[in-house]
Formats: structure tokens, sequence, C-alpha cells
């Protein structure tokens, strides 16, 4: 639910391939990541559901940002954060999940199409027989930002869980949004509260082409690493995912 209703899911009957994304060497000081590539797979609440322990895990690493109170919005005011609000939000449209791996990447049954690895490879394949904890190394969603007239226009909410951060992967999982974002027939993205206080978010976006379009002064009383409270100011990002000419063109009616 939004200030503008319940917004709806486009092409729901939409299901995108599985992308490969190999991972650079780490800058100078960063740590090694344990893994040599990504897998990015496209899932909704009903997929998900089906595979063994996901929801539960993707809820408590939800819940334990929500309590942090650094990164979201959201606020555990009368308890927990629950599992129920949580897939409400969460997985009401689609969702993508990362894992890590190691080895050659199954390079020769992936296929390069538009710079992008596309490959044939379920999530319990990726996984193979690991924790969630171990190999889920991030997860986002992708949905309408507005109703109607203005559902051109997608927003996304990311989470990397806190033992795998720190490795570059936030921006890996930027890159595949680009991919992903297109690919559901989004023409364009906007983030609408990246709190000043996340310089990491921030470093992403502005490094992959986005416009800071706003600034939203103490948009949020966020919780420092003591646990007092600060206002902080939030930027909300633009990018266009097609040409610009694209805007220029006649719309059409069908």
């Amino acid at each position: 639910m939004s200030a503008y209703g319940a917004i709806t899911r486009k092409n729901t009957d939409t299901h995108l391939q599985t992308t490969l994304w190999r991972l650079p060497s780490p800058a100078p000081g960063k740590p090694a990541s344990p893994f040599s590539h990504l897998t990015i797979h496209h899932l909704t609440r009903d997929t998900a559901a089906k595979l063994e322990g996901l929801l539960e895990y993707t809820h408590a690493v939800f819940a334990d940002e929500v309590a942090c109170g650094t990164t979201y919005p959201q606020e555990q005011l009368a308890g927990e954060y629950t599992r129920e609000t949580f897939e409400a939000y969460f997985w009401a449209a689609d969702v993508f999940v990362s894992l890590g791996g190691t080895g050659d990447a199954s390079s020769d049954k992936a296929v390069v199409d538009e710079g992008v690895s596309r490959i044939e490879l379920s999530v319990e394949g990726a996984r193979a027989g690991r924790t969630w904890e171990d190999c889920l190394v991030g997860f986002y969603y992708v949905k309408p930002n507005y109703p109607g007239r203005s559902s051109h226009i997608c927003n996304a909410g990311f989470v990397v869980p806190p033992p795998h951060r720190q490795y570059g992967y936030g921006k890996t999982l930027g890159q595949s949004y680009l991919h992903y974002g297109p690919s559901l027939g989004y023409k364009a993205s906007v983030f609408n509260l990246v709190y000043a206080n996340n310089i990491g978010s921030m470093k992403i976006w502005d490094s992959l082409g986005f416009t800071r379009a706003g600034l939203i002064p103490r948009a949020g009383r966020m919780r420092r690493a003591d646990g007092s409270e600060e206002w902080v100011d939030a930027v909300v990002y633009y990018r266009s995912f097609v040409p610009e000419e694209f805007w220029a063109q006649p719309i059409s009616s069908s």
C-alpha cells in the first residue's frame, strides 16, 4: 500500500532468465570475495514459497534491517516486524535473489546477449545444498513507484545481509537492476528515499549514472550507532532506462 493506494505488479506472467555476473577484483584495501561470480534469479512470492526456508530467511534479514533503523523508513512500533507485513511489502511484486558461486561460472553454458550472461540454472541448482545464510548474498524487489499513467517508472529496494557486506555485491546487484528493470517493461527508475547517512548506497547510484533529482530535508528520524536518533536528509535518485529520443516519440494507444 502506498500514498496512491494499492499498486499492482506489471506483467504478471513474466519470468526472466537467470543471469550470471562475474565479480571484479577487489579495490585496494577491500577484502576479496569468497565467490567468483553471482547468479541472479527472478522470483515471485508464489515461486519463493516453494523454496524451503527462503521466505523465512529473507524476512529475518529484513526485520533485522528495520530494527537497526538506519536505511529503511519502516519502524517496529508495536513489537516485531511480522512476516505477513514483510511479504505484503517486499514480495508483492518481482523479487530478485543473488547467490554466490565459485569456479568457472559455467562459462560453457552461459549465453552472452547484449553484454549480459544468461544461464539455465535454478535457484536450488545455484544453492547446491548450502544454507541461505552461506550463499544468499543479496535480494531486491522491483515494483511500480506510481500507479496508472506513471506506472512506467519503477522503484526497487535492496538488502545485502551483514555477513556478505564489504565485498562489492551491492554494485553488482545495482548493475543487474539496470538489466532487469527494463526487461520487466519499465522505462525509468526512481528511488524515493536514499538517506544521506547511507553513503555506500549513494556511491553505487552515483557510479551507475543515476541523477540526484531532489533533496528532502530531514526526511528520516534515523538511528545512530550509539542508539540515539537524528534527523537525516534523503536524496531522490532518477535514471531513465531508455534513450532520450524515446521520450519525444508519439505514445502508442495500444
